[in-house]
């Protein structure tokens, strides 16, 4: 399934795309615009992260992860995005 690298949020939620390097988010709050947010893949989100301001224009290579109700389910998915691609037997520093 193929999602465009631009969406238009509905009243609540956070949109994430995620490459090997970065993550990007888009979102709402208690019913508010909080913009988006470009982080590195390996760091969690943020609310001061986002801006009103930034679009998302994530590259075409970046994968749609998902819709996700807060900042706290956001980050959960990027944590286990991390552990699936560490490999077995290796610890977390």
């Amino acid at each position: 399934m193929s999602w465009p690298a631009r969406c238009n949020i509905g009243p609540v939620g956070f949109y994430l795309w995620v490459d090997r390097e970065l993550a990007w988010a888009q979102g709402t709050y208690e019913y508010r615009p909080m913009g988006t947010a470009v982080i590195s893949a390996s760091d969690l989100f943020e609310r001061r992260d986002f801006s009103p301001r930034r679009r998302v224009q994530a590259p075409p290579g970046a994968e749609f992860a998902g819709q996700f109700a807060s900042l706290g389910h956001l980050n959960t998915q990027l944590e286990k995005r991390r552990n699936r691609r560490r490999p077995a037997g290796t610890r977390r520093a």
